[in-house]
Parts: structure tokens; C-alpha cells; sequence
């Protein structure tokens, strides 16, 4: 087994504290919250998050979907710790606080960027039955300051020690200009840069940086919102690549159906790891996972389809559990 060093793998995203509880239907009502849902808060929703920590019994995690994937890909590695770092933006407050302590125990090295004007970003998770409402307030989140934080020369040395990058597309609305330098100077150096499209208004509303930053983009995330998914993952493998010496890997999964991986010379599929229905708690962190559990073989230089099983089965360990959590060690052989 190859040895890693401190800090091989890099990602930058929005950090968000996930505070999940059970919660009465009232609650639900009182905020205008549908049983099954993801939404932004709205100011109507300004008091739901202290609320809900006051009347219910909460459980914190580190969340956001960089975060998510990092952490995943660290649980998947075990050791070193610190395998991977984490950059996002977060506010100097209790939340805050909580998030900084719940990364550490997730073993992820985290230097955030900490501001005053906004808080923490949140993201509240009210279950209901098998029904999860989900609430994102990303406050925080979407103030990275690029010259504030990612210019700093200590955290600068952070982004050149680390051989993988993992920015999930939900950054381009935040730091498109933090991208940039990351993606650019990992492509100078022949590292492996790698992205997710995260959702469909990333690509209809954020194009213009999407298509400058795609250059560099070694390694391609996606997931199906769409018909024809092999001929777009193969047109969007051919597109302009910056550094030839790497060609493009595009990845697409498709929830239970098979996962798409379009390389220079063909477009393979790979059957997911059927799960029991009934054993299915929650899958809205598979996405988020499958990415953590390729990057974690990514970043040993193994092959390709051992990034995908591997990204199989993280996703399989998380969906029967609520959240995007994992139990103490990965069964992965």
C-alpha cells in the first residue's frame, strides 16, 4: 500500500454546517416547507434555523458539497489524516465553531476563511417520517475572498503541496477567480484538476466561467438531467484541453442506473451496487460521495474503474444512512 502525505488531495467549496432533526409537521407548516424538498431560505425562513435548534434534537455535521466529498475521501483514505484540506468561508460565530470542531473529527485539515459580516453558512435538514426538507443558507459561504485568503502565502503552500483538486461547480457563483488560479497552476505543474457541473443553472447561468475554467479540467463530474448521456459525455471529453498530456475523463452517474465514463479512446458503463430498496435511508449525499470515494483511489494514482468501485461504494455506505455520514472505518477491499 502506497504511502500519502499530509494534504495530497485539495478541495475548495462552500462550507455549510448541516443541522438535522426530527420535526412535527407544524414546523414544516410554520416555514411553508414541503415534505420532500431543497430549497434556499428566503427572509421567511430567517428564525427556522435557531428555532429548530432550540424545540428539536439536532445532530451537526460538516456539510456542503466540496466538504461532503472531502470528508468522504478522507474516511475512505483513514490515514494519514489530514490527508485532505478543505477552503470555504465561514463566519465568526457558534455555528462556526461547531463546523471548525466537527471537520477536525472528520480528520479533514480545514483553513477557513473567517469573516464577521455574514454567518455561518447552514443547511437544515427537517425529517419527517422517510421525508427530508432541506433548507441551505449559504451567508458565509459565498463570500471567499480570493486575495484574503487563497493569495495568503501559508495557505497558498497548502494548494501546491496537494497532487488532486475537487471544486464542486456550486464555487463558480462564489470565486470563479479562486478557480481560475487553482485550476491554472495545477495544470502548470501536471496535477490532476477536477470539477463537478453540481447542477443544471451552474451550466445555463454560469457558462461563460464554466467554459473558461473547463480548459484544465482533468477529470469531469456530472449527473444525468438529460437524454443522449453518452454523446454529450464524449463531445464534453473532446473539448479544448489545456495541458494534452492529460487527456479529459468525464464521469456521469445516474442514481441507481449505470455510471458513464467517457475516456480519449471509448465510453464505458459500470453497473451501480445494488442496494436492498428497504435499506435505502437518504441519497441525497450519493452524489456527493460516489466523487469522495474516486478521488480517494485518485490520489494513489490507481486505475480508473477502481476509482469508480470505489466511488460505488462509498455512495452505497452513505445512502442507508441519514446525511451524508459514515460509520468509523470503510469496508472497502
Amino acid at each position: 500500500m502506497a504511502t500519502l502525505s499530509e494534504n495530497v488531495l485539495f478541495g475548495m467549496g462552500n462550507p455549510l454546517l448541516d443541522i438535522c432533526a426530527v420535526v412535527d409537521k407544524d414546523f414544516l407548516d410554520k416555514y411553508g416547507l414541503k415534505p420532500n424538498d431543497q430549497i434556499l431560505a428566503e427572509e421567511k425562513h430567517k428564525e427556522l434555523f435557531e428555532e429548530l435548534v432550540k424545540k428539536f434534537k439536532v445532530e451537526y455535521h460538516a456539510g456542503g458539497s466540496t466538504q461532503n466529498s472531502v470528508k468522504v475521501a478522507q474516511w475512505m483514505i483513514q490515514f494519514p489524516h489530514k490527508a485532505a484540506t478543505f477552503f470555504g468561508c465561514i463566519g465568526t460565530d457558534k455555528f462556526g465553531e461547531i463546523l471548525k470542531r466537527k471537520t477536525e473529527e472528520a480528520h479533514v485539515d480545514a483553513h477557513y476563511y473567517e469573516q464577521s459580516e455574514e454567518p455561518t453558512g447552514t443547511c437544515a435538514a427537517c425529517i419527517t417520517s422517510d421525508n427530508r426538507s432541506l433548507i441551505a443558507n449559504l451567508a458565509a459561504a459565498n463570500c471567499y475572498k480570493k486575495e484574503n485568503h487563497l493569495d495568503v502565502e501559508k495557505n497558498w503552500k497548502l494548494v501546491e503541496k496537494a497532487k488532486v483538486y475537487y471544486i464542486a461547480g456550486f464555487f463558480l457563483t462564489v470565486s470563479p477567480e479562486s478557480i481560475m488560479k487553482v485550476a491554472i497552476q495545477a495544470s502548470a505543474n501536471n496535477k490532476i484538476f477536477t470539477l463537478n457541473l453540481s447542477a443544471p443553472f451552474i451550466s445555463q447561468f454560469y457558462k461563460d466561467q464554466l467554459m473558461e475554467v473547463m480548459p484544465y479540467v482533468d477529470v469531469l463530474f456530472g449527473n444525468e438531467t438529460t437524454e443522449d448521456i453518452e454523446e454529450i459525455a464524449r463531445k464534453t471529453q473532446a473539448l479544448k484541453k489545456a495541458n494534452p498530456k492529460r487527456p479529459r475523463v468525464v464521469v456521469i452517474t445516474q442514481g441507481k442506473d449505470d455510471t458513464i465514463m467517457a475516456t480519449e479512446n471509448e465510453v464505458r458503463t459500470f453497473p451501480v451496487l445494488i442496494s436492498d430498496q428497504s435499506e435505502i435511508v437518504d441519497t441525497n449525499g450519493a452524489g456527493d460521495a460516489f466523487v469522495g470515494g474516486f478521488l480517494s483511489q485518485l490520489v494513489y494514482e490507481r486505475p480508473l474503474t477502481e476509482c469508480i468501485r470505489a466511488g460505488h461504494y462509498a455512495a452505497s455506505v452513505i445512502i442507508k444512512r441519514s446525511g451524508c455520514t459514515f460509520p468509523e472505518k470503510p469496508d472497502f477491499k
